[in-house]
């Protein structure tokens, strides 16, 4: 792992995960939090929306999720901005501030339209506090261990998805719905907003110190730094690399709101307890975040194209088995196949646009892919809740599952590898 070179001010800020521990594993506790908010739905809230509030379409039923996701994608897009124009560590603390009332509102609600609304904040919350820990890590790792890195940031962040999954799950089981399965997530915004304001450090100044190591583009050297515009149609659609990866990312969590959504519905109409499809929610984001810690690092080694393309048919498959099973055992069996397919797919999106993306825009690149990866959720529950209603549940899962196999089939004809033949190879024993 790089340190500190002789060219470096022994009192400035260095490059590297050894060189910057204390600061990173903090980084990874608070995003562990920032997936604890999230995870404090996963189970409980599709079934809420039938049993509390009475909602029998499938499509109204998913409203939260298209709030969430919609939301937390626009919030994604300013995330990037602002941490470059005011600084990360601000931008974090105002996330953790709008994240105070949610629980709240989860927990005593008087009617859907609160769910909405704490739906709303949540995304803010997250579209803030995700973007800028993910900002921050790759500002601290340095270009050598990015796709580390981003492994260890998105096991934590979904990691703290399945335990507070399973927890709320059995909470539920016991205690009812609400309010006590949210209470969680009130002691995971306290904590995480008190780390935020009096533990993290700033660290913009190691994406300058980066910056300014890095060749400048031919393009840049004549035209300036790019204006955000010009960064979202790079990220978009000009190039390759960063478009092949946004269109991923997008399917990647468009497929990820009919697991939120609709997993919990099938399990349910098929008479599983609360505790069981609690245990359910939480297979699958407890292998994608434990498998990160793999997959970023292997990134590393071995280049990022073929793990995406890889992780997509796996996510497809994946969903194909879902939509045919009846029992729990087959449905665990899809659940760890659709983590692993994530795993494969996830950090290693990131760590595409960090290595493409230079230093001095690269927080408004990962803004932009993070607006298209997190729109997936809005688009996804639309989707999945007009084909469940159409259709039902089954036909919804399947043609999903048809989408992220094409999607995993642009990856291997549009995308480039992005991680260099000689920087792989120096990390070859």
């Amino acid at each position: 792992m790089s340190g500190r070179t002789g060219g470096d001010p022994p009192t400035g800020p260095r490059l590297g995960l050894r060189a910057n521990l204390p600061q990173f594993a903090l980084l990874v506790a608070v995003n562990a939090l920032v997936g604890g908010m999230l995870g404090q739905e996963r189970t409980v809230l599709p079934l809420l929306a039938g049993e509390v509030f009475h909602l029998s379409a499938h499509t109204a039923a998913l409203t939260y999720i298209v709030a969430f996701g919609a939301t937390k994608a626009v919030t994604n897009f300013f995330a990037g901005t602002w941490s470059d124009r005011f600084g990360r560590k601000p931008v974090l603390i105002a996330g953790w501030l709008i994240a105070l009332p949610v629980p709240a509102m989860l927990a005593w609600g008087p009617s859907w339209g609160w769910i909405i609304a704490a739906n709303v904040l949540l995304g803010v919350n997250q579209g803030l506090t995700w973007s800028t820990t993910v900002i921050m890590k790759i500002d601290l790792a340095g270009p050598e261990r990015r796709g580390l890195a981003m492994g260890f940031n998105e096991a934590a962040g979904y990691g703290a998805v399945a335990a507070t999954a399973m927890a709320t799950g059995a909470i539920a089981e016991h205690a009812g719905l609400r309010p006590q399965p949210f209470l969680l997530g009130a002691a995971y915004a306290v904590l995480a907003l008190g780390l935020s304001v009096f533990a993290v450090r700033e660290t913009r100044g190691h994406a300058r110190l980066e910056a300014a190591r890095h060749p400048t583009p031919a393009g840049d050297k004549a035209d300036g730094e790019p204006t955000t515009a010009r960064i979202a149609l790079l990220t978009s659609l000009h190039d390759k690399a960063l478009s092949a990866a946004s269109q991923a990312g997008l399917v990647n969590n468009l497929n990820d709101a009919l697991a939120w959504g609709l997993f919990p519905l099938l399990f349910a109409a098929h008479g599983l307890s609360l505790a069981r499809i609690g245990i359910l929610a939480a297979l699958y984001p407890a292998v994608w975040g434990a498998g990160q810690l793999l997959t970023g690092w292997w990134s590393d080694h071995t280049g990022r194209k073929h793990l995406i393309t890889t992780g997509m048919l796996l996510q497809a498959a994946a969903l194909a088995l879902v939509a045919a099973g009846t029992t729990f055992g087959v449905w665990a069996g899809a659940q760890i196949l659709l983590g692993v397919g994530t795993a494969l797919v996830y950090p290693t999106l990131l760590a595409v646009i960090g290595d493409v993306a230079h230093p001095a825009w690269r927080a408004r690149a990962v803004g932009v892919y993070r607006l298209w990866r997190d729109g997936g959720f809005a688009v996804g529950a639309l989707l999945a809740g007009a084909l469940a209603d159409a259709y039902g549940l089954t036909t919804a899962i399947q043609a999903v599952a048809a989408l992220t196999g094409a999607s995993g089939l642009l990856v291997a004809v549009r995308m480039y590898e992005t991680r260099p033949a000689s920087a792989r190879s120096a990390h070859t024993p």
